[in-house]
């Protein structure tokens, strides 16, 4: 009894103090949100643009949450895009200089930052860039500036765009396990690799014309930022005429090799600063902070932007995937907000769960007979991620936005042939003809496979139906296009699959048209919990994240990039409308 009644008190103790402590601790919180950001922007600054993290669309962070602050560094492209136009008007900021080095974005969210800068050197301020390495993306960045320099011994690749797929058909009979596939389309080479060691020439045509087009639309860029002709800027590709600082210098993609300290001296020749003073720098991230608490756009109406990036799983979804139940409430608040007059839904997805595509263009249809609903595609709208934006009212996406890919495939994991070699056998007893349908552990039967095939059958023919209410096409036109074939944001307006090229404040300036808006405000949905109240909902799922950067430190990225993609495609359940394959432009 003794041991109990100490035990209980122990327990009750504890209890006691972590109440305590949690109570300190939003206290603690409560007094940080009172206090100033502290950022201050001196006059005469230079805003310093330096990427340091995967970009994303939208990080959704909730200001009302009280864990808020503790939350990842990754940026969102609307607070970086934000922070910009903010910058363009501030009296404090003379310029900028993007000193970034390997950025993580896709290659239209790069686009966009580009365009933005564009934009702002329209103010007459400048924009300088200088890097020890320029890979081809940061390169495409920087060259919209005034003027981009690069370290003496630095290197710059300029080669033209590639990308690679990898084949699992043989590690498959060597290993005993196998990916039972069905599908629907010529081109849905999702499942490719599971198939065969090599690709298939349909595969090859679709990706050559794909990264062609999006390099035609990089060389138009910096054609005309750095007054080369295409055919010269292919030549310096075909050549590498600008892998070493001399050959970029004399090529014309650079105009100079120096130093960072060479470099900090022009900006002080640009800002009339004294040789002996120091520089007023402002970061990116501080900066967003600032730019954040001011609005450009502020009228009382406004258009309502709902993000929909990352893989189509299902579930509640959050910044790194999406799930019905985060999109379906932002939708549904949406329509019920009297202030908003319109709603634009961004789309940034390779695909995924059909089921899922389904259940949110149903609501997207739902909700544009209530008020207008134009889609914006970013870096990928393919399979599933067009699924769900081909019922708007308006589709815009960006020249490189990778498209379309009408497709749809089923995956399921086997390994009869490794239970085979290690001595496992696995009877089934069932009351039924089918009712032992499926066994991981037994070839897939022939009436099996045929309900899976009439499943992949049925869903192809709705996602065409889909499509071809959408886009007002006959459905014959639509399958000619489809087959789980991609195509560039250029060649898909082209074919009629979106209506016009533009970015996201294009669609949400359609949108304010559409409802004859000239002075509006934006408001974002959805909002994603913080990673530390995950942390306190479920301690597990951080434990397996912490697990995965230990994994992905000690193989390397690219190798984990590999795990993780055979990984999720054993996970997949049901019918998947998916992009045609993992794809890395470099």
């Amino acid at each position: 009894m003794k041991f109990l009644r100490n035990l209980l008190a122990s327990i009750l103790g504890s209890l006691v103090a972590f109440g305590i402590l949690t109570g300190m601790f939003f206290i603690f919180l409560a007094l940080m949100g009172s206090v100033d950001d502290g950022v201050v922007v001196k006059e005469n600054s230079v805003l310093e643009l330096s990427f340091v993290g995967p970009i994303l669309d939208y990080t959704g962070k909730d200001e009302t949450d009280p864990f808020a602050a503790f939350s990842g560094e990754e940026l969102g492209l609307d607070e970086i895009l934000h922070a910009i136009k903010v910058a363009k008007n501030d009296d404090n900021i003379e310029g900028i200089s993007i000193t970034t080095g390997y950025l993580m974005a896709g290659v239209a969210q790069t686009q966009e930052i580009r365009k933005a800068l564009l934009d702002f050197k329209s103010s007459g301020k400048f924009v300088m860039a200088h890097s020890d390495v320029y890979a081809q993306r940061d390169y495409y960045l920087a060259s919209a500036a005034d003027e981009v320099y690069i370290n003496p011994v630095g290197v710059l690749d300029f080669k033209g765009l590639a990308t690679e797929v990898l084949f699992y058909k043989e590690l498959q009979e060597k290993s005993g396990i196998k990916m039972e596939v069905i599908r629907h389309g010529k081109y849905k080479s999702a499942v490719e690799p599971f198939l065969s060691d090599t690709m298939s020439e349909e595969n090859r045509t679709q990706i050559k014309e794909l990264i062609t087009s999006i390099w035609n639309v990089i060389v138009d860029d910096i054609s005309a930022s750095r007054n080369i002709t295409h055919q010269n800027l292919n030549i310096i590709a075909d050549t590498l005429g600008g892998r070493t600082p001399e050959y970029a210098v004399a090529s014309g993609l650079l105009d100079g090799a120096l130093h960072y300290d060479e470099y900090e001296g022009l900006l002080k020749e640009k800002m009339e600063v004294s040789e002996d003073d120091e520089l007023n720098y402002v970061g990116l991230r501080d900066y967003v902070q600032k730019a954040n608490k001011k609005s450009i756009r502020t009228g009382a109406d406004k258009i309502a932007v709902i993000y929909a990036q990352g893989e189509i799983l299902g579930g509640e979804g959050g910044k790194d995937y999406i799930g019905q139940d985060l999109i379906v409430d932002a939708l549904h608040k949406a329509v019920d907000n009297e202030r908003v007059k319109a709603i634009v839904l961004r789309v940034n997805s390779p695909g995924g769960s059909a089921l899922v595509s389904d259940i949110i263009w149903r609501e997207i249809q739902l909700a544009k007979k209530e008020k207008p609903l134009v889609v914006s595609f970013g870096n990928v709208a393919a399979s599933g991620g067009y699924y769900i934006g081909v019922g708007g009212d308006k589709i815009f996406a960006e020249p490189t936005t990778i498209t379309g890919s009408i497709g749809v495939f089923g995956t399921i994991p086997n390994v009869h042939g490794l239970a085979k070699n290690m001595g496992i056998n696995a009877e089934q007893v069932g009351t039924n003809k089918n009712s032992v349908d499926y066994s991981f552990f037994e070839p897939m039967t022939d009436s099996f496979r045929n309900v899976m095939q009439e499943s992949i059958e049925e869903t192809y023919d709705t996602f065409l139906d889909r499509v071809s209410k959408g886009r007002n096409m006959p459905v014959e036109r639509v399958n000619e296009i489809a087959q789980g074939r991609i195509w560039s944001g250029v060649d898909a307006q082209a074919l009629g699959l979106v209506d016009e090229l533009g970015s996201l404040d294009d669609a949400i300036a359609a949108a304010a048209d559409m409802v004859g808006l000239k002075d509006y405000g934006v408001r974002k949905y959805p909002k994603y919990k913080s990673d530390f109240e995950r942390f306190m909902e479920d301690f597990g799922s951080v434990k397996a994240k912490l697990g995965e950067s230990i994994i992905q430190e000690e193989i390397g990225t690219e190798a984990y990039e590999v795990l993780k993609e055979f990984k999720q495609f054993t996970k997949q359940e049901g019918v998947q409308a998916k992009m045609p394959f993992s794809l890395k432009i470099k």
